[in-house]
């Protein structure tokens, strides 16, 4: 029997939330959750949209890589 295990060596994820406390929780989260398979933070982008009606709306790209 031949086993063979692969792991993930890069990995990218996207998250938005109305505001910047809930997506900075929803990052942490998930920076957790990766850890547990070796991968960690390489780089973060985000940007932040203002809509017609005032509200405010935050996205983020968190690239992980195998540590």
């Amino acid at each position: 029997m031949n086993f063979q295990l692969d792991f993930i060596e890069d990995k990218v994820e996207f998250f938005e939330a109305a505001d910047l406390k809930t997506l900075q929780k929803k990052i942490e989260s998930q920076i957790e959750v990766n850890k547990a398979i070796l991968l960690g933070v390489h780089s973060v982008s985000h940007q932040m949209h203002v809509a017609d009606n005032g509200r405010t709306y935050f996205t983020a790209v968190v690239h992980f890589k195998k540590k």
